[in-house]
């Protein structure tokens, strides 16, 4: 699938999701937006078992398109503000509420609402030379779209603070060493490094990784009601993992 303003590859284990609007450094727009909505629905109907979120060109993704506060109101009217606003925070929830693993792999400028794509995965690579910031109250206007809530649950609410309060850069180090990065690589190795970790979490037995990943999405939600024992019940009975598990004493017993 090809959409005007991201690719969509869902036909193997491993999915990609790319940003194609490299001449405005992958910024989200309206339309892209609902593309990565319409993506999400697809991906999680299929057979996909992890994605690899990342951007075309020179950027991973640098925020919402700022000329959209010129040519679509959003400046002026706060109706038009707010519709913004909340497409902003369903297509966060529609990346995040995926059934497949995601896996964003950065590189560039990851900037504003490129940070909150980004949170919004389940795991996250850059390259070294990644440049990250928040700037959005020095353009006026709070961090929106979830992106308080999904950067306390990352890297606590005093980073937060101060990286959206300050507006300033952090580089790729920074960002691994507060938790919100899971691997540093290389110029250039973002999109290998972050495929395979995709192919490794697919290779695992599926049901077990769809219940790690709703159990954590519950617990950030405040959640923390599922039944543990029933999961392993759900678990012990299926096909697949009860292979990985025999597959497992095999390699232990030599």
């Amino acid at each position: 699938m090809s959409d005007r303003h991201l690719s969509v590859d869902g036909a193997g284990p491993v999915g990609h999701l790319v940003l194609d609007r490299p001449d405005r450094l992958n910024a989200l727009s309206d339309d892209l937006m609902r593309e990565l909505i319409a993506a999400a629905d697809e991906l999680s109907a299929s057979a996909v078992r992890a994605v690899v979120v990342s951007g075309s060109g020179r950027s991973f993704c640098a925020g919402y398109d700022t000329e959209g506060f010129g040519t679509t109101g959003i400046g002026e009217d706060p109706g038009a503000a707010r519709e913004s606003a909340a497409l902003g925070a369903r297509m966060a929830d529609a990346i995040q509420g995926m059934r497949p693993v995601t896996v964003a792999a950065m590189h560039g400028f990851v900037i504003g609402g490129g940070v909150v794509l980004a949170a919004a995965c389940d795991l996250r690579v850059a390259d070294e030379d990644t440049t990250f910031a928040i700037p959005e109250v020095d353009l006026g206007i709070p961090l929106a779209w979830g992106g308080i809530g999904r950067l306390v649950a990352e890297i606590g609410p005093a980073m937060t603070r101060e990286l959206v309060m300050t507006c300033r850069r952090f580089s790729a180090a920074e960002a691994q060493a507060m938790g919100l990065l899971n691997q540093v690589v290389p110029p250039g190795e973002h999109v290998a490094a972050a495929t395979s970790l995709a192919e490794a979490i697919a290779a695992k037995p599926a049901l077990p990784i769809e219940i790690t990943k709703r159990h954590v999405n519950e617990v950030l939600r405040g959640d923390r009601s599922r039944d543990d024992a029933a999961d392993l019940v759900l678990a012990l009975q299926d096909e697949e993992s009860a292979e990985a598990r025999r597959g497992y004493l095999r390699r232990l017993r030599g």
